[in-house]
């Protein structure tokens, strides 16, 4: 069941890969919601750069009200960095490969360890990682909308995406992970 696992682990991570290629890399659906251009980019790069200069998450809130607090109805923005620049994107990507591999190999070891009635059939193993994919997405998709975060459309965008990712790559790995036919007896 090993190698029947590993090999579901890199079909799924195969899947997944071409897939975030044709969606992000071709229709650009990941730009469209995580890296729009900010207006007057070289003032606002210039202040971050110099008031930023440690990796981390940072919130940027208005002004508290003295008495009141934080103003209503007000943004609040998020800023991440990471301590690189554009020259790690290709070692980052040889990361996230890896990750996607080891995250698609446990996930198809997490179905080998199912029920055989769950293995027995395609469709309930299919099933399984499909309740991954909505376990992922309620939580660690859907918190992304919060103070500073992503509009309610955008994390739910986000959200399906991933489903529909896990579901494509799932269906390859319910595929891969068919029961072995046990042997007839004489």
């Amino acid at each position: 069941m090993q190698s029947r696992v590993l090999g579901a682990g890199v079909l799924g991570a195969l899947v997944m890969v071409l897939a975030l290629f044709v969606v992000n890399g071709i229709f650009g659906f990941t730009a469209r919601l995580e890296l729009r251009p900010v207006p007057n980019e070289a003032a606002v790069y210039a202040v971050l750069k110099e008031a930023i200069v440690e990796p981390g998450g940072y919130a940027c809130n208005p002004a508290v009200v003295p008495g009141q607090g934080f103003p209503a109805n007000q943004p609040v923005f998020r800023i991440h960095y990471a301590g690189v620049g554009h020259e790690a994107a290709g070692r980052l990507q040889l990361l996230r490969l890896v990750v996607t591999l080891v995250a698609t190999t446990l996930a198809a070891w997490i179905v080998s360890m199912a029920s055989g009635r769950v293995l027995a059939s395609y469709w309930r193993r299919l099933g399984f990682f499909v309740l991954l994919a909505l376990w992922l997405a309620v939580f660690s998709d859907l918190p992304r909308y919060d103070i500073g975060g992503h509009p309610w459309g955008s994390a739910v965008a986000i959200a399906a995406f991933d489903i529909g990712l896990w579901t494509l790559a799932g269906a390859v790995m319910a595929w891969r992970l068919r029961p072995t036919p046990a042997p007839a007896s004489a």
